[in-house]
């Protein structure tokens, strides 16, 4: 990432805390234990605060300290949001002074991250039916929801996402690329098993799939996620093994949840 680049994002960011978060500020004054206390709005400073989380965990390491001002700070007090904009502030002078280098930053483990994602997407998607007062969410219900809510959760730890490139033309047609991290010369493919698309089906289409990512020119290693929640594939593991030995070092499917 360019440096000034990141200085003209920081500044959106601040912005943003001042005349969206900020703004919001409301005082509540309540009776017995409840008390009395300033606030802004939940869901604008939850909001802000995950997507500056997310921007500086690209640059800072997760367990570095202007890091954990914003995942600490997860209640919607004023002073909460007030300390989050000027831990920004801070951020943005020391890149300025070089006392922050984020181009030291570790190259992403690439597997071992995406490994988290898929582990964990089961445990996302069911937390994002609880909102506060029924609040619309989004419910799983096909493909295209599958790809929806990875597309945020890959936003957390890659910069380059390109959705739907033509892949190069197999057995007589082309298709579209679901997910290609540009940097890490990485294929995602995606897939929710329904009635009929199951064991057999989907064991199919990967097959068919790994072969034209084959000639794909930025497709060096290419990952298939597979949704399973109803458990419709009855050997997770043995379609798993069977690809992933097949075809060691290009390609890795992952079925989840896998119980």
């Amino acid at each position: 990432m360019d440096k000034q680049a990141v200085i003209i994002e920081i500044d959106e960011l601040i912005v943003e805390g001042k005349t969206k978060v900020l703004f919001t500020k409301w005082d509540y004054s309540g009776t017995g234990i409840i008390g009395f206390g300033t606030y802004v709005d939940h869901d604008v400073f939850y909001s802000w605060r995950m997507k500056t989380m997310s921007f500086l965990k690209l640059f800072l390491d997760e367990t570095h300290e202007y890091v954990k001002v914003f995942e600490n700070l997860t209640e919607n007090d004023y002073s909460n949001a007030s300390t989050c904009v000027q831990t920004l502030e801070n951020v943005k002078n020391y890149i300025q002074k070089g006392y922050i280098n984020f181009e030291q930053k570790k190259e992403i483990d690439v597997d071992g991250t995406l490994d988290r994602i898929f582990a964990r997407f089961y445990k996302v998607a069911k937390q994002l039916r609880v909102r506060h007062g029924g609040r619309e969410t989004l419910d799983i219900n096909d493909e295209y929801d599958v790809q929806d809510l990875l597309h945020a959760l890959l936003q957390l730890y890659f910069d380059d996402i390109r959705d739907e490139e033509w892949t190069p033309s197999y057995a007589g047609s082309a298709a579209r690329v679901d997910f290609l991290l540009k940097n890490e010369k990485t294929v995602i493919e995606v897939k929710k098993t329904r009635q009929g698309l199951a064991d057999k089906e989907v064991g199919n289409q990967l097959i068919e799939d790994i072969e034209r990512y084959k000639v794909h020119p930025d497709c060096e290693k290419l990952v298939c996620f597979v949704y399973d929640p109803e458990g419709r594939i009855g050997n997770p593991n043995g379609v798993m093994n069977d690809l992933n030995n097949r075809h060691e070092g290009f390609a890795k499917v992952v079925i989840q949840p896998n119980i």
